[in-house]
């Protein structure tokens, strides 16, 4: 099986070039007769399950549930409802859920008769914790346990192990050189042993060869991956169940205890408690610092955000200062206070018909229109007041404020969102605010229902614009209404999402376990050095991947270089054939390469 060639090493004859890959055969699939041939050797390099197709007239109740068990926990079923997963959380981002705004949920059946009904039957505007979904993230759960567990335990066995012997015809595997060697087997195994470990195989001596086995990270990425999947879901079911996120508007001077009754809005997942879950803290808001760019593109960007605020953790705990920036929280104890808005609060001065003060320099926080801080809200006096008859009532003032004015003759628009020439327009109401009635009602709004327009001399609205110390005079005598000055606001979020550090280490566990098993391939090689029927030995190689590729023929070539160098051709019979210039040929030395790989 020989010819001769003078000056090629294994390395030159197994490279992927004209001269050796054209004597190289073509890579095939063996036969199940040669597959037994190549015994532990060819078994699978991973601990994926084999697929069996069930014996249907043999199966019964355990049978069945055997075969079913083995569907969910294959990876084509995850796959199916890692989909399913993906597909049904869109809903929840497109329709309103009961968790996040039940105010647009309601909107939402007003508006939508026929659908409404349908969204409720199929859980739809509670989708994350609807029956549907929680199915398939069990299953999933379940089916990514059952495939892990398993595959985990083979691993480690393997792990444990060491690679199989050589087979029997290495002649059959799709990567394969030999050559004739002047040394003695066991020093051609003892080289190729120390040059095997070199290049951080798993390697020993089986015999009359030593066997090689390397890659054993994509396995253990593959594993990773499906581990960190499980991680990640567990994490975010964690997380959903005792999370909880509330908001909070605070006027500079005022502050905040860490209770249910003084957030704005508060949601929570379905396992919280907010009796015992809400971590004690509290905290007063100093001062709010903001400036912004003055000219430019960016004009009237914000350059700096922050809050200076005096915390104490605990209902005794000692007070300490600090400054919350945009996306630098204060955390204590496991819930971060979150800086997320900022705006103005005009402080007003109410006097009835006869002068007394019914709200006395109070700010009334106003809401922001645009990105120049226009805001608009409601000033509503509920207590006290008493007009020109002296009956008891309620005022109301449509609030409408911008921290820069053009000047007179521009639009009702802030022109920078910086205080420079503060401007207050209020529109007044008396009557019945009918904040009494029982249930919530926007502050930032009025209820018209029971109020009466202040009228002007021309019958119109009244209403007035304000500059800071200017006041304005109700129609007969009902009273005025002081513009003291502004002060400013600060909107903080206060949220614990739980096992938020675990789903990132899943993600990034995931993301490495995924390129370990994409780039990484699991392979066997195998050297065997005997003496041949003239004495001299005979040195073979060969190797075995889990997915045919060229890098096995490639490397399997490099280490023959290698080992060659060491173990050089035997020299020729008297009778060997010449080439034309009287030199012997090598023997033949060639790398039968994974099928489609090129030649």
């Amino acid at each position: 099986m020989s010819n001769t060639t003078t000056g090629k090493t294994p390395a030159d004859k197994t490279s992927a070039d004209k001269t050796s890959a054209d004597k190289a055969p073509a890579a095939r699939t063996p036969a199940a007769g040669e597959d037994q041939d190549l015994g532990a050797a060819g078994s699978q390099l991973t601990t994926a399950p084999r697929e069996e197709a069930p014996n249907l007239p043999s199966l019964g109740v355990i049978g069945w549930a055997r075969w079913f068990w083995r569907q969910l926990t294959s990876m084509r079923v995850a796959l199916l409802l890692l989909l399913l997963l993906s597909l049904g959380a869109i809903p929840g981002s497109l329709i309103p859920q009961e968790g996040v705004d039940a105010l647009k949920v309601e909107e939402f059946r007003e508006n939508h008769d026929v659908l409404a009904p349908v969204y409720d039957k199929l859980g739809l505007f509670h989708v994350y914790s609807s029956v549907w979904f929680s199915a398939i993230y069990i299953l999933l759960f379940v089916s990514l346990i059952g495939c892990i567990v398993p595959r985990t335990w083979q691993f480690v066995g393997q792990l444990r192990g060491r690679p199989p012997g050589a087979p029997r015809r290495l002649t059959r595997l799709p990567a394969y050189t030999t050559w004739r060697t002047g040394a003695e087997p066991e020093e051609v195994r003892d080289a190729a042993l120390k040059l095997l470990k070199k290049r951080r195989f798993r390697a020993h001596a089986v015999g009359d060869a030593v066997a090689a086995e390397k890659g054993y990270v994509r396995e253990a990425g593959n594993l990773a991956f499906h581990v960190a999947l499980i991680v990640m879901l567990i994490a975010f079911a964690w997380g959903q169940l005792f999370k909880y996120e509330g908001n909070k508007l605070i006027l500079e001077g005022d502050g905040f205890s860490n209770t249910l009754t003084q957030y704005d809005d508060f949601k929570s997942g379905n396992l919280f408690d907010p009796d015992h879950d809400l971590a004690p803290f509290s905290f007063t808001l100093k001062d709010f610092h903001g400036t912004y760019e003055p000219s430019g593109p960016n004009r009237g960007t914000p350059r700096i955000y922050e809050a200076k605020v005096a915390y104490s953790e605990g209902a005794y705990g000692e007070e300490k200062s600090t400054t919350i920036k945009v996306n630098e929280p204060l955390e204590i104890d496991g819930s971060k206070v979150y800086l997320v808005s900022h705006g103005y609060a005009p402080v007003l001065t109410v006097r009835d018909a006869k002068g007394k003060v019914v709200m006395d320099k109070e700010a009334t926080a106003l809401l922001p229109l645009d990105s120049n801080v226009t805001s608009s809200g409601a000033v509503m006096v509920r207590d006290g007041y008493r007009n020109a008859e002296g009956e008891r009532e309620q005022l109301g003032f449509n609030a409408f404020f911008l921290p820069t004015y053009g000047g007179e003759g521009s639009t009702m628009l802030s022109t920078f969102p910086a205080l420079i020439n503060p401007m207050l327009a209020l529109s007044a109401y008396h009557g019945d605010l009918g904040v009494d009635a029982g249930f919530a009602k926007s502050i930032y709004q009025l209820d018209k229902t029971n109020l009466e327009e202040f009228k002007d001399s021309d019958g119109e609205l009244f209403k007035k614009q304000l500059k800071v110390g200017e006041t304005m005079t109700l129609p007969n005598g009902a009273g005025t209404v002081t513009f003291d000055g502004v002060q400013e606001w600060a909107g903080f979020q206060v949220t614990r999402q739980p096992a938020s550090g675990w789903a990132l280490a899943g993600a990034v566990a995931a993301i490495l376990g995924l390129a370990g098993s994409l780039f990484i391939q699991r392979r066997r090689v195998w050297v065997r050095a005997v003496k041949g029927a003239d004495g001299v030995t005979v040195v073979e190689m060969a190797g075995l991947g889990r997915s045919e590729s060229a890098k096995v023929p490639e490397e399997l070539g490099d280490l023959a270089g290698i080992l060659y160098e060491q173990a050089p051709d035997a020299p020729d019979a008297p009778d060997a054939p010449k080439n034309d210039d009287d030199t012997p040929d090598s023997p033949d030395t060639h790398v039968v390469p994974a099928e489609g790989a090129e030649k």
